[in-house]
């Protein structure tokens, strides 16, 4: 997170006491931006994470590649209505595979899962992967796994992420500081859209976090493209989300909800809101920790809790949620694992907000970073 003060969030965010309109929007004051440069840490500081990412210039989408050249063992949580994937069954605890070495996070919807491919060619070349044939001991086979995003919206949606998008991903990945917002995988996310939030959706993007106690890491890398708000949980306020079509502030999409249930009830009619299923928050939880397949699917679960604060509502009839757990193993001692799954849960829920406050604005969808949004709620 970063370290802007309570004072400054509130200004920022909410304008003057009493104000009940909405103000116009401009740019952040630099001294402003330049601490929401600062952030608190990255999913690389943990030993043998790399990161890098592809955005594509013709449009908002691109993918971001999470590469463990060691190998890493990962387990997932999948809880959204519809998931895409690619290889990711194997990791559920009853398969025998608990290895990967790449983990693809893309835009595109199914076609950036292609990206996988690329990664796998990738870690191939490098002899990167699984040595299953004694007779051929210069084969591997790179385990990747991939989750995609519905980015299809922003601008032309016959441009997607494909297999040399992945490839280029890997090629630039580094255990140096990660860059955050709309790049990669975040390119062309965008939040507060779903049918029944009854309100103009914001531009979000993807965001990375880190916690440090003594020699064990924990770091988190979100790409957030979900159909609630996005909520810093310590303020109590939305900073990115569904907007009031009036300019007057955020939609209450709880309220908006009682209101169409309300309406549907009363008119005895067949609800008209058809979920469109084409949102996705997708992410990584890493720790230097070392945990089997079971076990990090446990702490990938408690680590869900740390999105439900932070995205509201979450995993919806409208979201395809898949979030990742790896130990790179690199910290030989026994750690209690509910421990690491409320740290996990704390990473993950800065991430997000990470993920919101360095977005930038694209044509017709505005960002917390790039405007000071005075709204009255």
């Amino acid at each position: 997170m970063s370290n802007i003060s309570r004072r400054t969030f509130g200004l920022a965010i909410m304008g003057p006491l009493g104000m009940n309109h909405a103000l116009p929007l401009r740019p952040l004051p630099l001294d402003q931006q330049s601490e929401l440069e600062g952030g608190n840490g990255s999913i690389t500081d943990v030993p043998g994470v790399k990161v890098g990412h592809y955005t594509d210039p013709r449009r908002p989408t691109g993918c971001t590649a999470i590469v463990f050249e060691d190998g890493a063992t990962a387990g997932v949580d999948y809880d959204g209505s519809a998931p895409g994937e690619f290889q990711v069954v194997m990791l559920q605890p009853v398969s025998s595979l608990s290895t990967v070495w790449a983990i693809v996070l893309s835009g595109g919807d199914s076609w950036g899962l292609s990206t996988a491919l690329g990664a796998m060619r990738y870690l191939e070349e490098r002899g990167l992967g699984e040595h299953w044939w004694p007779d051929k001991p210069h084969m591997v086979m790179p385990i990747v796994v991939a989750s995609i995003l519905d980015d299809l919206g922003l601008g032309d949606s016959s441009i997607r992420p494909d297999a040399e998008s992945g490839y280029k991903a890997c090629k630039v990945a580094t255990s140096g500081p990660v860059e955050e917002g709309c790049v990669g995988a975040g390119a062309g996310a965008t939040v507060g859209t779903g049918s029944y939030c009854g309100g103009l959706g914001m531009k979000s993007g993807i965001g990375t976090a880190s916690l440090r106690v003594k020699d064990f890491v924990i770091g988190a890398i979100m790409a957030v493209n979900a159909t609630g708000d996005i909520v810093d949980w310590v303020q109590g306020k939305i900073i990115a989300g569904a907007r009031r079509e009036d300019g007057k502030g955020f939609v209450n999409i709880s309220e908006n909800v009682k209101k169409q249930m309300a309406r549907q009830l009363k008119n005895k009619m067949v609800s008209e809101i058809r979920p469109a299923q084409k949102h996705t928050t997708i992410g990584v939880i890493a720790t230097n920790a070392v945990f089997n397949k079971t076990e990090l699917t446990r702490i990938a679960m408690l680590a869900n809790t740390g999105a439900a604060k932070a995205i509201n509502p979450y995993h919806t009839t409208e979201d395809g949620d898949q979030l990742y757990a790896v130990s790179t193993g690199k910290l030989k001692v026994g750690l209690n694992l509910a421990w690491v799954g409320i740290l996990a849960a704390e990473v993950v829920a800065a991430a997000i907000t990470r993920a919101a406050k360095m977005a930038t604005s694209v044509e017709g969808w505005p960002a917390y970073r790039d405007f000071t949004l005075k709204f009255s709620q």
